[in-house]
């Protein structure tokens, strides 16, 4: 086990890079969190590393090697939940953030966990149905030393599915002799899984989205929303915004930009999406520069691609009046800045995006229970946690004057810091 017991002298943040992001975000809480300051290193250190090598056979024979990683940033409020991403872009840093920000946003949720975050540096779509599998297997028994049902729980992310859950969850069970379900989240629904749980973050966006209209008096009716990333949660989003009247005018993904100010058709784009893996050459759509996206006449952007999105110059383009992060970290906190100068009222990530772990925890609550609810129950269940939590949040950024961001960050950690206080240091 290769665990790097400070990893900050292994990282060296930049004030754009997301570990260096997640520093800002906490410093720019601190005067909100009275005499629990004393406690706030806590949430600058990651309570544990884990870096692992992955060796698998290739389809050809040669063995190729990939760099792993499972982070734990802070177990004071319960086991670590987070994701596990797939890119070749992962990195520690990245990985260390993306732990931190799931701390801050299942205390946000004033869900039961503490905050986890693992990946793989490489490209899935490089490897073959069977090298996934070994790769996925092999990064399992790696980590199956830190994760468990009560430890840290997995769950989809970047380039993830349920088909990778269920191969983590076999592993990890044989390895222990028992079936495991709840060790991780995302499963498919007879391994376990819940339903709701695919398009639950996209869901979250959509209903923080319908509350912050509701108090900016923006009429999701005929309003024009521009979605960057259209995964998961980018096009779940958007599907209900449509649904709610409101029109998706401007998409851009991995493939492309394409904008369509009369709104696109979701009947004839979804299956388009699935069948050429991207939205680029969709006929009903008109091809747009990559950059050009930030300049969309709309109401509300979503971005719901990767971290780092908006930064200053993108910040003092955008003309939504409301920008809802389906993504982790898109936003760099000198844009936050601007986008506060400017009026345009932005709904965090660690609140925007909490659908996803919401529903996680339900499923891993139904694991252990083996009771297993309906999906108009499941929705039921997170509309209210994400709306109270929500509604928590602007009570804070309204009685102290800050912004939502501020607001999340003040809520949540006072909880993470108040349960590290109360537990006190052993030994």
């Amino acid at each position: 086990m290769n665990t790097l017991m400070n990893t900050l002298s292994y990282v060296q943040p930049t004030t754009t890079s997301p570990w260096g992001v997640y520093l800002a975000q906490v410093d720019r809480v601190l005067p909100y969190l009275g005499e629990l300051a004393r406690w706030a290193e806590t949430l600058k250190r990651p309570k544990r590393a884990l870096i692992v090598d992955v060796p698998i056979e290739m389809d050809d024979g040669t063995v190729q090697h990939f760099e792993g990683y499972r982070v734990q940033h802070n177990l004071s409020r319960g086991p670590g939940k987070g994701g596990v991403r797939y890119h070749p872009q992962v990195n520690l840093e990245e990985v260390m953030a993306l732990a931190a920000w799931m701390t801050v946003k299942n205390a946000a949720l004033n869900l039961p966990y503490g905050g986890a975050k693992g990946g793989i540096r490489v490209d899935p779509k490089q490897l073959s149905l069977k090298e996934l599998e070994r790769l996925t297997r092999r990064y399992t028994s790696e980590i199956g030393i830190i994760i468990g049902p009560n430890q840290d729980i997995p769950a989809p992310d970047v380039n993830t599915n349920p088909q990778i859950m269920a191969w983590m969850m076999d592993t990890y069970s044989m390895n222990t002799g028992t079936t495991a379900t709840g060790v991780v989240t995302g499963k498919p629904i007879h391994l376990g899984g819940s339903l709701g749980r695919v398009k639950a973050t996209g869901r979250g966006v959509f209903v923080t989205g319908r509350e912050a209209a509701r108090r900016l008096h923006l009429d999701l009716n005929g309003a024009r929303v521009a979605v960057q990333g259209f995964g998961n949660v980018g096009s779940a989003a958007a599907e209900l915004f449509q649904q709610a009247g409101a029109k998706i005018v401007a998409i851009q993904d991995h493939s492309g930009t394409i904008t369509h100010p009369k709104g696109f058709d979701f009947a004839e784009l979804m299956p388009y999406v699935q069948r050429h893996g991207g939205v680029q050459g969709f006929a009903q759509g008109e091809a747009a520069d990559h950059e050009s996206f930030w300049d969309t006449d709309c109401e509300i952007l979503i971005p719901a691609a990767l971290e780092g999105q908006i930064n200053v110059d993108r910040a003092g383009r955008i003309k939504a009046r409301l920008v809802l992060e389906g993504a982790n970290g898109p936003t760099h906190p000198d844009a936050d800045d601007v986008l506060h100068e400017r009026g345009i009222l932005v709904v965090p990530d660690v609140i925007c995006n909490a659908g996803g772990v919401t529903v996680s925890y339900f499923e891993w609550v139904q694991d252990f229970s083996s009771f297993f609810w309906t999906e108009d129950e499941i929705n039921l269940r997170l509309d209210k946690i994400i709306v109270d939590a929500l509604r928590r949040v602007w009570d804070t950024a309204d009685h102290h004057h800050i912004t939502l961001r501020t607001a999340a960050f003040t809520v949540a950690c006072g909880r993470i810091l108040a349960a590290r206080q109360e537990r006190g240091l052993y030994p």
